[in-house]
């Protein structure tokens, strides 16, 4: 096991309706002006945003309204919060939705204080160390950013998607209530299952050897997870179902399985090279929802580099799926190729299973599509990036072509 910093300040509150403990908890941590920033629509529509908005009410706690944050949350809107916040002199953020509205008030929290442009910090410009306090109330498990250091916008302008990571805007309060999450479409519901796989596996794959315990607990969520998501999708209303997938969406994505497996103290286990490689297709394809998009990158990405470490697919293959390389072959060689090669079938057909795409031709792609990605791709990370195995732009081109 690796050395290691594991900074978890969230404060979860988590379960049945718990929405309504918003402004109360709030109030309790010191907030007293709040910018709220929320979606297009989806939480006015349930009645999620009124609850919230009455609680703080309730609570004393002033708050200017930011509608409209868009799937794949883009920099202009981050711009108009940051004016906005600004303007109304708040003291907070307030996160209501999935991660994309997280992340996008994540950016609002630390652009608000800095006196430049909010993508200087994403061009890797500016450091963040300064800050608004950040609240949430999740609506969308997938992303993990209710727990996380990490937050990722989109400019449109420039066809780029890019993060950035810090404990300085991790939020100070999550409001978890399982039953906001009765109303998600399974599409949605299912492509943040996608997301907290890929989160996971990641880290799982960080090119660092085995670590016993933070694998079994990596392990051990993907398949809760797997075993939870025909409940959730078979019945929309299975209290403990979307209990267990909201929770595991953040033990995904707070760090906690990547504890021992990173090369640095300080730094995020796992080069995330399927993450980079979806976003330029996301960034150049902003309809594609990013869980989608994972569900077709991470098998290609495994195919392609499973060799590179194939015990770590071997354990993976066993601890997840209960394979492992079978008796009766000529060589053993051929047995780990079935073995590792027959788990990743089982990853993808999961994904299929629950209604994921399975090609980037589902999105409408063709190879025309494929070389300005690897262009920004380029830009973004350089060559070769990643940890498990490096990667060169070549080896990216195949794993899209791989994956037509």
């Amino acid at each position: 096991m690796n050395d290691f910093v594991f900074h978890s300040p969230t404060k979860f509150v988590f379960g049945r309706g718990y929405a309504d403990r918003t402004g109360a908890e709030m109030k309790q941590l010191g907030f007293e002006k709040v910018l709220v920033v929320y979606g297009q629509g989806s939480v006015v529509r349930t009645g999620t945003l009124a609850r919230v908005l009455a609680s703080l009410d309730e609570a004393g706690v002033a708050y200017v309204e930011a509608g409209g944050a868009r799937p794949n949350p883009e920099v202009t809107f981050v711009r108009q919060a940051i004016a906005l916040a600004r303007e109304h002199e708040v003291t907070g953020i307030l996160a209501v939705g999935g991660g994309s509205s997280i992340d996008a008030a994540k950016a609002v929290s630390f652009g608000v204080p800095y006196d430049g442009d909010v993508w200087d910090f994403f061009a890797h410009k500016q450091p963040i160390d300064n800050c608004l306090p950040l609240a949430v109330v999740l609506t969308i498990p997938a992303a993990g950013s209710e727990g996380s250091g990490s937050c990722v916008i989109s400019n449109d302008a420039e066809n780029r998607k890019l993060g950035v990571s810090g404990d300085a805007f991790r939020p100070r309060l999550a409001i978890m209530d399982p039953e906001l999450t009765f109303t998600l479409p399974a599409y949605q519901t299912a492509a943040g299952i996608t997301d907290m796989i890929a989160h996971i596996c990641e880290r799982y794959f960080s090119g660092v050897g085995s670590v016993p315990l933070t694998d079994d607990i990596a392990c051990s969520i993907i398949r809760t997870l797997i075993k939870q998501a025909p409940k959730v999708l078979a019945n929309p209303n299975d209290y403990d179902a979307r209990a267990n997938v909201m929770w595991a969406g953040t033990l995904a994505h707070n760090d906690l399985v990547g504890c021992g497996r990173s090369l640095s103290p300080t730094v995020r286990a796992g080069g995330w090279e399927s993450h980079a490689l979806e976003h330029e297709l996301s960034a150049h394809h902003t309809e594609v929802t990013h869980g989608a998009g994972l569900a077709v990158i991470l098998p290609a990405w495994m195919r392609h580099v499973w060799r590179h470490d194939e015990k770590r697919f071997l354990a993976f293959a066993r601890d997840v799926f209960d394979i492992e390389p079978a008796e009766g072959y000529e060589s053993y060689r051929d047995a780990v190729h079935d073995a590792v090669t027959a788990a990743i079938d089982e990853l993808k057909g999961f994904f299929a299973s629950i209604g994921m795409p399975t090609r980037l031709r589902d999105f409408g792609l063709t190879e025309d599509d494929i070389e300005p990605m690897l262009e920004t791709l380029r830009t973004n990370k350089g060559e070769p990036f990643g940890a498990f195995m490096p990667l060169t732009i070549e080896d990216a081109r195949a794993i899209y072509e791989s994956a037509l």
